[in-house]
């Protein structure tokens, strides 16, 4: 018996290393640069500077603007693709024909790199090679400038994003809901309950873990939304669509204070793991999450 379990053990072993190597090795630099005042331009500035970098987080506006851009972000992203997910899967799970066609064309988004999902949404809401504002012109729309616009820039980006991931929660969904028992539908049918009857206190309650799943997935996805950032609007117009992660780039890539960058990192990091039990721990308590 012991045999076998250093057998298991030493067939992970590989795996362990990896992930040691790639994940804790670069977080424990990470943490450890972000207690410094680093400056590329200044190698001098590697000494230990205590928490100088999280007291000037504190009075830092523009990482406060950039919270607050990650957070509206954060949210219709994240809200929008499940609700189009969620409506999506219970078309397809409705017996359409051409069902396995269909939604390979809905996967599409998901597959593309997000390199070329930034440039394809970048070109539509480019002024005069926009199909978007040729087709508004056709109607006598206004025609705005969406990349350029103060308020319509972030919505171009949450636009671009659901569109990209939304086929994620949809595919979820849809597993999750080809899984629920016909008996209770059954019931619910000869009962007389009405369709969105049966949505509400059966399928929905059913799809409440995975709901929670591909929530989380996506929040913390929505976090990393570099690529539509940085290929779109570079955090224009002004910080209009400067997101966290895309000012603690700046920060550590364009300006070269690789110490405050990482305190940033550390800091999206903690907040992340911190949302992501806090929505377990209030979600989760009435479902088991598998």
């Amino acid at each position: 018996m012991q045999g076998s379990q250093k057998g298991c053990y030493l067939l992970i072993l590989p795996s362990i290393i990896v992930l040691f190597v790639v994940t804790i090795i670069p977080f424990a630099y990470l943490f450890g640069t972000s207690f410094t005042p680093l400056d590329l331009t200044r190698p001098e500035t590697r000494q230990f500077g205590g928490l100088i970098n999280y007291r000037e987080l504190l009075h830092d506006y523009r990482f406060w603007n950039s919270v607050w851009v990650q957070i509206r972000l954060s949210v219709a992203t994240v809200s929008l693709q499940m609700l189009i997910g969620l409506v999506i899967a219970l078309i397809l799970n409705s017996g359409l024909r051409f069902i396995e066609l269909i939604r390979a064309i809905f996967l599409i988004p998901m597959v593309l790199p997000p390199v070329v999902v930034a440039i394809i949404w970048k070109i539509l809401f480019t002024p005069g090679v926009s199909i978007l504002n040729w087709i508004l012109g056709l109607v006598h729309l206004p025609q705005p400038a969406w990349l350029t616009h103060p308020t319509l820039a972030l919505l171009a980006i949450v636009v671009g994003d659901v569109w990209e991931w939304f086929p994620f929660t949809m595919l979820m969904f849809l597993a999750s809901l080809q899984m629920i028992p016909d008996e209770p539908l059954e019931a619910a049918r000869i009962d007389g309950a009405s369709y969105f009857q049966t949505l509400f206190y059966i399928i929905l309650p059913n799809l409440k873990p995975i709901m929670i799943v591909a929530g989380l997935f996506r929040l913390i996805d929505s976090i990393k939304a570099f690529p539509l950032i940085f290929i779109m609007t570079a955090g224009g117009p002004g910080m209009a669509t400067e997101a966290t992660n895309y000012y603690a780039y700046l920060q550590g890539l364009s300006y070269s204070f690789v110490g405050y960058s990482s305190a940033i990192s550390v800091v999206m990091l903690v907040f992340t793991f911190f949302l992501s039990y806090l929505i377990v721990k209030t979600v989760g308590t009435e479902v088991e999450v598998e």
